[in-house]
């Protein structure tokens, strides 16, 4: 019954996993994607989107990372899931869920569930490279156009040797807009004997429960929803036992934050620091009252204490109705 927190590209780097994993309850995470062409990546672009690989691939944590591969040349992927393997990642992952129009477009990630074939010769391809002791997982949705590929593709996918099927479980057309297709991910782990995992539309500790109800999951993958409760994962875990957990507090929301920017600040100029703040104040908005309150604001905001002064601010506000 895994948790694992989902890759998102320009929000899930590795700041947020050491921070997201240090709140608890996450059992494996994902990076953003390392794109494959036609060159052959130096070790730094592996180091800089995992930077887990110099820890055996785990957080501070020990929470495990898998490093994930987008590209359509089968020989090109293979090449480079070699060389994440060389430099330590101990999961190798491939990327055939992204939506985004610029990497469809140079047919990267979803638009890939067009052509199962090619999705074969790819992971066959990074499978047959890789040392047998690094799994090669893959990432779908359930489908380019509409919903009906869910099926092929996984089936595509388990022939040429995934250890793992991750489904999010709408179409590219479908893009993040709800509900989530969750009977469609079961139709699909019924068809294959690899093990599969649900995503897509998680927010809740009783979303959880829906979602391992209704696409008969044991494990799943969750990205808004922990970005927007980053105590989640913890919330879930908890429920397995029969048990509860207190909520995370505003103040305590604003801490993780403000953890997250002190070593933002070590590897990005403050604006684009200040980005990645509102970004993810963007998501808590959805759960906490607090960030819907002072979003008018903060998102004016261009510098990095400003920003954390206007969180803290709430913060004394809170502190001072609780009293």
């Amino acid at each position: 019954m895994r948790i694992i927190l989902a890759p998102m590209e320009g929000l899930v780097d590795a700041p947020i996993r050491e921070t997201l994993t240090g709140v608890g309850g996450i059992d494996r995470c994902v990076t953003e994607f390392v794109r494959v062409t036609h060159g052959m990546l130096p070790p730094r672009v592996f180091y800089k989107y995992a930077p887990e690989l110099y820890n055996r691939s785990l957080t501070q944590v020990g929470t495990p990372v898998a490093v994930q591969l987008l590209g359509s040349d089968p020989h090109q992927m293979a090449r480079h899931g070699v060389r994440a393997a060389e430099l330590g990642a101990t999961q190798v992952d491939i990327n055939f869920g992204c939506p985004a129009k610029t990497v469809n477009k140079h047919k990267g990630g979803c638009v890939l569930m067009r052509e199962p074939e090619l999705m074969h010769e790819i992971v066959a391809a990074v499978r047959q490279a890789v040392p047998a002791h690094v799994p090669v997982t893959a990432k779908m949705r359930l489908g380019y156009d509409d919903r009906s590929m869910g099926v092929a593709c996984a089936q595509a996918l388990e022939a040429a040797g995934a250890a793992e099927i991750v489904i999010h479980a709408r179409s590219k057309v479908d893009g993040y807009k709800p509900p989530a297709y969750w009977e469609e991910i079961a139709r699909a782990r019924e068809a294959v004997k690899a093990h599969v995992i649900a995503n897509g539309e998680i927010w809740s500790v009783a979303d959880y429960w829906r979602c391992r109800e209704v696409s008969g999951c044991d494990d799943v993958m969750i990205g808004r929803g922990l970005i927007a409760r980053p105590d989640l994962a913890r919330q879930i875990k908890a429920s397995q036992q029969g048990e509860t957990v207190p909520d995370m507090t505003w103040p305590e929301a604003v801490a993780l934050v403000r953890e997250y920017a002190t070593v933002l600040q070590g590897w990005l100029e403050d604006r684009y620091v200040t980005g990645r703040i509102k970004q993810w104040l963007n998501f808590l908005r959805q759960g906490f009252a607090e960030a819907e309150a002072l979003w008018p604001e903060a998102r004016k905001i261009r510098q990095v204490a400003p920003m954390l002064a206007c969180l803290e601010q709430r913060v004394i506000l809170t502190d001072s109705r609780a009293a």
